[in-house]
């Protein structure tokens, strides 16, 4: 029942922000890593899909992103927008603010690690180049969007997309076999990927792959795609940094904190009896 959700966000984020940093550290940098393979599929599963209608290839490309996720959950890792729901340990003076501050910067770095090493990988693989370099194109022209975006704006989608994903978490705290954790996690992450929310630990993969696309693909990529680096002159690590990750950063603590976390808490364990 959505009560006892409550109890085990509140217990499990009192057991996050206790873990040893040496532990968060590793365990953030595997969530990044999973977090960009799910980008790379979703970008694949795109990748190409010239006429078809735009809804149902988001639909698509958020079914398979849902990857990323369900690695975070069922294998286990720590990821920092799902984490922002330890404030519901945090308003129960269960876990002190520097504890719930040491936890976000260490994951947010272990995941920034994990997404950026992934995307590097991913470069050196030359998989950007499939499909004709229809990956490659689905990338840059993705990550030129997210750096277009105006400050509100990526905060707004910032907010909008870690609402649905700490929703997922929250649903899974009412599974009890890896089946239920599984769908507890599609439905809302398809959501946010076919609607076009902004998800900062998804862009510290996807932006860089395509700053280093942008900056090192062989001229027979662009020939294929009869267009060069010049076309994507949002793309830059400045306009990664500032234009979207901080403000998207923003977002996603407003969503998953407050939007979520802070009212599930305000109504569930506010009162509860001492």
């Amino acid at each position: 029942m959505p009560q006892e959700m409550a109890l085990k966000a509140e217990e499990v984020g009192v057991a996050k922000a206790a873990l040893g940093w040496r532990s968060t550290l590793a365990l953030a940098f595997l969530a990044g890593a999973f977090i960009a393979l799910g980008g790379i599929f979703s970008s694949t599963v795109m990748a190409g899909a010239g006429g078809a209608a735009w809804g149902l290839v988001r639909l698509a490309g958020g079914a398979a992103f849902s990857l990323g996720l369900v690695l975070v959950v069922v294998a286990g890792a720590e990821l920092f927008t799902g984490n922002n729901l330890i404030v519901m340990a945090w308003g129960s003076r269960r876990v002190s603010t520097a504890r719930l501050l040491r936890n976000w910067a260490l994951v947010y770095a272990g995941n920034f690690a994990g997404a950026v090493a992934t995307a590097f990988l991913v470069w050196l693989s030359g998989q950007y180049i499939m499909g004709g370099g229809a990956v490659g194109l689905v990338i840059l022209e993705g990550a030129q969007l997210k750096c277009s975006h105006g400050f509100v704006q990526a905060l707004a989608l910032g907010a909008l997309c870690n609402v649905l994903v700490c929703l997922a978490i929250w649903l899974c705290y009412s599974a009890r076999t890896t089946t239920d954790k599984i769908l507890c996690v599609i439905f809302p992450i398809s959501a946010f990927v076919a609607a076009g929310f902004e998800h900062s630990v998804a862009n510290m993969f996807l932006i860089p792959l395509a700053l280093f696309i942008k900056a090192g693909a062989p001229a027979q990529f662009w020939a294929a795609l009869g267009t060069g680096p010049q076309s994507y002159a949002a793309l830059s690590w400045n306009g990664f940094l500032w234009a979207n990750l901080v403000p998207v950063t923003l977002g996603n603590i407003l969503g998953g904190s407050v939007m979520v976390g802070l009212v599930y808490w305000f109504i569930y364990i506010r009162k509860r009896p001492a």
